[in-house]
């Protein structure tokens, strides 16, 4: 694999008609990896830099999947008698239908299906957020995604998302080898990180957006996690 580019070849989750069993498998294994790994803890370390001791917030998800990183929040606000409501956001049915049968979260919890651009807001939620979501999109589409999150946010945004690099790349190409039970997640798992960035390739992107002061700060293991504050 050459990752001095990114890659766009699709992932097999971005394919229609996978059967239901297999999206369940995938969900819950990308579940698992994002706890081994770190992933949940950099979503919420990304809510808690916004949040800024803010005690009532709402936050929005685009791209959301089976709803594990609005659960990881959850919990954690929990903790601290944060009171917080929750917008899911998922093109796939499927994903919507896991995360309403998996996720214990409030009441107030709304799950749309739905391409998040078609997506409005009668009150725009205070953070935006999404966790392995951009690397599904080519560089064009990022500049208009990051323009949507500004401008349908109150406080801000965060990005959670993987850096290209060799080493990411064949260490989640063997563990999932040896140790998924998913052909979604062997497949998808290391072409994800194929299709992720380097920093500067981010900093062109937001360039292009006009969305400035924004910050990026590496995280293990191999993942950026990128912050907007509205002014």
């Amino acid at each position: 694999m050459n990752l001095k580019h990114r890659s766009y070849q699709k992932e097999l989750l971005d394919s229609d008609a996978i059967p239901f069993a297999d999206i369940e498998q995938n969900m819950r294994e990308l579940d698992v990896i994002n706890a081994l790994l770190g992933g949940h803890r950099i979503t919420v370390k990304g809510f808690n830099l916004l949040r800024n001791g803010q005690q009532q917030l709402h936050v929005c998800e685009i791209g959301c999947g089976g709803g594990d990183n609005l659960q990881a929040i959850y919990k954690w606000c929990k903790k601290l008698n944060i009171q917080v409501a929750f917008t899911g956001i998922d093109i796939k049915e499927e994903c919507i239908a896991y995360a309403k049968k998996n996720k214990t979260l409030p009441l107030c919890t709304e799950w749309i299906c739905s391409d998040y651009r078609h997506v409005t807001f009668d009150a725009k939620p205070d953070i935006i957020f999404s966790s392995l979501f951009c690397h599904h999109f080519t560089n064009e589409e990022l500049v208009q995604q990051l323009q949507w999150m500004q401008h349908q946010s109150a406080i801000g945004f965060f990005i959670n998302d993987l850096q290209r690099h060799p080493l990411a790349y064949y260490s989640i190409k063997w563990l999932t080898q040896l140790f998924s039970k998913s052909y979604l997640v062997k497949n998808d798992a290391p072409l994800s990180v194929a299709r992720g960035f380097i920093k500067k390739e981010w900093k062109k992107v937001f360039v292009q957006a006009h969305v400035p002061s924004y910050q990026i700060q590496w995280q293990w293991a191999f993942r950026y996690l990128i912050t907007y504050r509205h002014e």
